[in-house]
């Protein structure tokens, strides 16, 4: 078991969430962004238990149905089963249009348009229970404490750098390097 595989299973929190959404059966699909960065930074920081992140990022990949309505109602399931909790369903065979981009091919594919390495991975619950990570950009940057722009987010640097400080990821894991 991979190492960020392994810091979420232990999590038992993070796996009733994962068990939630698997149970909607979305095509593609897995809990990404600071889901998985939260919990592994937090978790190299010592920080027990992982802090809940701001929002749960549900995404999967559905080139037949890009409707906002369907997402909305993914949420609404989620909710039901695991009420107050701030799930944000998103497919990714959507999200290129605001960014100016031809269709993603894949949820992998749509994760390397993330503003940083760090948030382009996922985690989705297999129907055996077994976890496997989508990390078209590698964990090495996230295990390794470190954050850099993805190449995308090379072209929107004020973006990355908006949404680090918003974000306050300095003040709360002060062990990262940011990197250029």
């Amino acid at each position: 078991m991979s190492p960020v595989a392994r810091i979420i299973a232990e999590d038992a929190t993070a796996m009733e969430q994962l068990r939630a959404a698997r149970a909607l059966a979305l095509p593609d699909w897995c809990i990404a962004a600071g889901f998985v960065r939260n919990r592994v930074w937090d978790h190299l920081h010592g920080i027990v238990p992982a802090r809940l992140p701001a929002d749960i990022d549900v995404i999967y990949y559905d080139a037949g149905d890009l409707s906002k309505e369907r997402e909305a109602g993914y949420e609404a399931a989620l909710d039901r089963l695991m009420p107050g909790l701030p799930w944000q369903v998103r497919n990714q065979a959507r999200m290129h249009v605001w960014k100016n981009l031809p269709q993603h091919r894949d949820t992998a594919d749509s994760m390397i348009y993330w503003l940083e390495s760090v948030t382009g991975i996922g985690v989705r619950l297999e129907a055996d229970d077994s976890l496997r990570i989508i990390a078209p950009l590698g964990t090495d940057d996230l295990l390794g404490l470190r954050c850099r722009p993805t190449d995308f987010g090379a072209t929107r640097r004020s973006e990355y750098e908006e949404r680090i400080a918003s974000k306050r990821w300095r003040e709360l894991w002060p062990k990262v390097q940011f990197l250029d």
